[in-house]
């Protein structure tokens, strides 16, 4: 069984009013992935998210890319401690 890890993810780019958010829960929940995303100042949004490693690569990969209104420039990932989130949640 693989172990579980946690990522702290912000995105930068044309990311807020394309979908994010809400195309960030579909693919999360696709994947198994628990945690959050949420949007932050300076056109960034912020992910914290919680999977297997290979479930996180995918949700990752799809990050560098986003919706398809979205121009994502910069991925920044950063390992954090396990939460042992519930759901992936919108906050606002």
């Amino acid at each position: 069984m693989e172990t579980q890890k946690h990522y702290n993810i912000s995105i930068s780019g044309r990311v807020q009013g394309v979908g994010f958010r809400y195309n960030a829960r579909t693919i999360a929940q696709h994947f198994g992935i628990k945690g959050f995303v949420k949007n932050i100042p300076g056109d960034k949004v912020f992910i914290e998210a919680e999977g297997t490693e290979s479930k996180l690569s995918e949700f990752i990969d799809w990050c560098h890319k986003g919706p398809d209104y979205a121009h994502i420039e910069k991925v920044d990932l950063i390992p954090g401690e396990m939460k042992y989130f519930n759901s992936f949640e919108i906050l606002r």
